[in-house]
């Protein structure tokens, strides 16, 4: 058996650098990444993870009524007082952290 394969794919610009950017910070070759892709996706049968269509999307408030903006702002009154927020300045830590930002 062959010891390397070439694999020749058309992917956005923007989508390659920012992966290869991640995975030159964790010291991961592309080449060394596709090939783990690929075992796992032999390892699952399938792809490794889901590709469907989120139950519940991201809300667009502009083209919202009144009546489901006061729902949707309700929603965040009940999450914030069963704990299931994170304080703003945690959140933008976090992500300047995993950004090297």
């Amino acid at each position: 058996m062959a010891k390397t394969a070439n694999l020749y794919a058309r992917i956005e610009p923007e989508v390659k650098e920012q992966a290869e950017s991640i995975l030159a910070t964790l010291g991961i070759p592309a080449s060394n990444a596709i090939n783990m892709f690929y075992k796992q996706i032999i390892l699952q049968r399938g792809l490794p993870f889901d590709v469907k269509i989120p139950a519940s999307g991201i809300t667009d408030v502009s083209v919202l009524s009144d009546k489901e903006m006061d729902a949707e702002l309700e929603k965040g009154y009940a999450d914030m007082k069963a704990g299931r927020t994170k304080q703003a300045k945690s959140v933008f830590a976090d992500i300047r952290e995993e950004y090297n930002v």
